[in-house]
């Protein structure tokens, strides 16, 4: 499943202002993003990675999603990043 390869990854960012800035510098692998975050948040996240082609994968609440991207607390979107 994505969610692990997420959890395994140190190739990572974690939160909606360090994925934003990931998905404009064309450098998101795959975009994750929680079903119970705040539209207003995520929106512009999900539709950067579509006209970005970049998959993206719904992860059912925040604190799934951070948990995974290895925080403490929710998280609305985490990414795993391109290899440099």
């Amino acid at each position: 499943m994505m969610l692990t390869r997420l959890k395994e990854s140190d190739n990572r960012v974690v939160g909606s202002k360090q994925t934003l800035k990931a998905l404009k510098g064309e450098r998101v692998e795959h975009l994750f993003i929680a079903k119970d975050a705040e539209t207003r948040i995520t929106d512009p996240l999900v539709e950067l990675a579509k006209k970005s082609n970049v998959p993206i994968h719904y992860v059912d609440t925040m604190a799934e999603l951070g948990e995974a991207a290895g925080i403490e607390v929710g998280a609305a979107a985490a990414a795993i990043l391109k290899d440099q």
